[in-house]
């Protein structure tokens, strides 16, 4: 029997393991950088060794450190958790030679999968040859053989944008998996993406649990996931799970595993199989009513698996809350996270209130995860607990995915004239998505009256015989400008406004006889949030005056997040001529690369971008003068 875990690994999926731990009655360990010291799957471990490393990014690839760690603190087994080392055969074999028990398959099965060429031939489908490619096989895609989770992967539209793709999705690879060996395979445009969930024990029992599509997609990583896929026919769904048992018992399968597709004109391409616990495992757990994490840990354990599986009830959904501002190229954000709280559904974190994000690991918060009777049901309950959900701290992808869960794209379900569920879908319906969210300028008003009651105390009942000059506040875009008559709160731009009540920190307004409430929180800063029960709106509070040096001279590029400069476009140098768009450097965070472009046609009369510079975020990296 298994009576210590060691989670080689942080963040949600850490929280995660140790919960089903807990409820198993077996003790817990973690491991950490020094970026993650008071990180809260720290906290929560009943044991912790630090890690350390050249960067916050490889200390959690370090498998002999980690194993080191798993014999001190007095573990006897091992749960990697997804990425980092989860798929590594050579750490799987590390772990079992130290006479710890591996929670995972055989160190063969993730060789046989784990690289994703040997994967392709195992199942009859070898790659491209670089060497081979022709304008005939564009568009093509660069992906990285170990790992997951989009990175390293770029798509090729044309044969001279191969070294360059190629270039970046080595570098990205061997960044964030410690490997750069990539490979190409023809880019398959308007599929979506189905995978099958499989559970094998020692004693020759593959589960098949059912299907999950995970199609709504942005930088090659999944936002939206589902159980089971919506729309598959009987047939197709039979040979997916059929696929998917054959993949399991060719490699000897034990533990969680799954087998990914892409599903185009109703037929099946296989991409890969993920030795490993997904990330969106939890919409399969609701659907089947298992713990698939207790599951992996009876199956190390030797127990047998029952003949066959639950039988699945209902829908479920998940949406990734993620750190970033989708408007903006979906730049990662950082910053400290003052509340975060979503009542009626599942929510899995590696965050709590007063922990910072970073720029060194990935910035999913947090998953969301709905289950219903239906999927419309299921996507109804999703998107309402998002938009009622309180999220203060950097911006966030909330709004997007309360939109996406609505969109009759994703919404009228198969059935619906308006449904069309492939990795297109934000392609498509980017800009309608990041909308500016409805009733900004009353939520500001609100947050100018908080603003006065938490100076004043009790505040409105007061008038002049002679009018007064409005008070005057700025937030974000608004100007709010507001008196009090002896009719009571006069707005500009709101005239059927009535104040009800103003308190610091709630603000009951009536807007045409319907009385709604605004809570406001400012945590010591000039960031403002303000939530209602129709959404909610951050603003940044400006001040009376403004001092000329904070002004930025037109044509900066600032960084728009923390991070390392990796490389410098070639030819971009102080002086030269720039076209409007053209790449000019990239930068490093978060284990991906973000590119930072010429805003517009001009010349490039300052440079400050250094290759390995580290930058803060709003750090001037160059001046394009128009």
């Amino acid at each position: 029997m298994i009576e210590s875990v060691l989670v080689a690994n942080r963040g949600e999926i850490a929280c995660r393991v140790f919960r089903t731990c807990r409820d198993l009655g077996i003790s817990t360990v973690a491991v950490f950088s020094d970026a993650d010291a008071g990180a809260l799957h720290v906290r929560e471990a009943d044991s912790s060794v630090r890690l350390p490393g050249a960067t916050p990014a490889e200390t959690y690839l370090r498998g002999d450190l980690i194993v080191k760690a798993a014999l001190a603190a007095g573990a006897d087994a091992v749960h990697p958790g997804y990425g980092f080392l989860s798929e590594n055969a050579d750490f799987a074999r590390a772990v079992t030679g130290a006479g710890l028990t591996w929670i995972g398959p055989p160190p063969e099965a993730i060789e046989a999968m784990a690289a994703k060429t040997r994967a392709k031939e195992l199942m009859g489908l070898p790659p491209l040859d670089l060497a081979d490619v022709t304008e005939d096989d564009l568009p093509l895609l660069i992906k990285a053989s170990a790992g997951g989770g989009g990175r390293g992967m770029r798509i090729v539209r044309q044969l001279t944008d191969i070294d360059h793709q190629l270039m970046s999705a080595q570098t990205e690879a061997l960044t964030a998996f410690g490997d750069g060996t990539v490979f190409v395979e023809p880019y398959i445009e308007g599929g979506r993406h189905v995978e099958v969930q499989v559970l094998a024990d020692a004693h020759g029992t593959v589960w098949v649990l059912g299907t999950r599509d995970c199609s709504l997609q942005r930088r090659h990583q999944k936002v939206i996931e589902e159980a089971p896929a919506p729309g598959l026919s009987p047939e197709l769904t039979d040979e997916l799970h059929t696929l998917a048992v054959r993949a399991a018992k060719a490699t000897d399968y034990r533990g969680a595993g799954t087998v990914e597709f892409l599903v185009a004109d109703a037929k099946a391409h296989f991409l890969e199989m993920n030795t490993r616990l997904q990330v969106e495992h939890p919409v399969t757990e609701a659907v089947f009513g298992v713990d698939l994490v207790a599951l992996q840990v009876r199956i190390a354990e030797g127990e047998a698996l029952p003949p066959t599986p639950p039988a699945p009830q209902g829908h479920a959904i998940e949406a990734r809350l993620y750190a970033e501002d989708p408007a903006a190229g979906w730049a990662p954000q950082t910053g400290t996270i003052h509340q975060l709280a979503l009542d009626g559904v599942r929510l899995d974190s590696g965050y709590a209130a007063g922990d910072t994000i970073g720029v060194h690991y990935d910035p999913m918060l947090a998953k969301a995860v709905a289950h219903a009777p239906t999927r419309a049901e299921a996507a109804r309950k999703l998107a309402r607990a998002l938009e009622r959900a309180r999220i203060h701290g950097p911006a966030t992808n909330r709004d997007l995915l309360v939109r996406s869960l609505r969109h009759p794209e994703f919404a009228d379900g198969p059935t619906g004239a308006g449904f069309r569920l492939d990795t297109g879908f934000y392609d498509r319906n980017l800009p309608e998505l990041t909308t500016p969210t409805p009733g900004a300028h009353l939520a500001a008003l609100a947050a100018a009256l908080a603003d006065a009651a938490s100076r004043a105390g009790r505040f409105g009942g007061g008038w002049r015989n002679v009018p007064s000059q409005p008070q005057v506040k700025r937030y974000g875009e608004h100007e709010v400008r507001y008196r009090f008559t002896r009719h009571g709160l006069e707005a500009d731009g709101c005239p059927e406004v009535r104040l009800d009540a103003a308190e610091p920190g709630r603000v009951r307004l009536e807007i045409g006889g319907v009385v709604r409430e605004f809570t406001v929180a400012r945590y010591g800063g000039d960031t403002v949030y303000v939530d209602t029960a129709s959404g909610s709106h951050t603003f940044t509070a400006h001040p009376r005056f403004t001092d000329p040096s904070d002004l930025v001279a037109p044509g900066s590029l600032l960084a728009p997040m923390p991070g390392v400069v990796v490389r410098v476009a070639d030819g971009v140098e102080e002086g030269c001529r720039v076209a409007a768009g053209q790449p000019l450097l990239w930068l490093e965070a978060m284990k991906m690369e973000h590119r930072i472009s010429a805003p517009v046609a001009g010349t490039l009369t300052a440079l400050h971008a250094v290759p390995g510079r580290q930058v803060e975020v709003g750090a001037l990296l160059a001046v394009v003068a128009p």
